[in-house]
């Protein structure tokens, strides 16, 4: 079973990066989660997909998965690409493209 090692990116809910900065050791799922018929549950029998781990660092996360024999997949945090632009430009005189509604 190969773990994941990661940092979560911040959710749409929250304007703020509370609960980004630590680094998260999880497995990938063995098998898919099941729907229980009658109440519509969703279940899995795989006991380590409850496991989460947080670590301060990338170094620490992939020393304890070397440490333990655990194989692992590390996935880099992208950056956010970000245009700057101001509530003034769409006014200017020269815009490159003109303003409609």
């Amino acid at each position: 079973m190969v773990a994941l090692i990661y940092r979560p990116a911040k959710t749409a809910m929250q304007s703020g990066f509370a609960k980004t900065e630590k680094w998260v050791l999880e497995y990938e799922p063995e098998t898919p989660r099941v729907v229980e018929p009658l109440m519509g549950y969703t279940s899995s029998s795989d006991m380590r997909s409850q496991i989460k781990l947080l670590f301060e660092t990338k170094e620490e996360a992939v020393s304890y998965a070397v440490k333990y024999g655990i194989p692992h997949r590390i996935e880099e945090p992208q950056t956010a690409k970000r245009r700057v632009i101001s509530y003034s430009d769409n006014f200017k005189y020269d815009r490159t493209q003109p303003w409609t509604h």
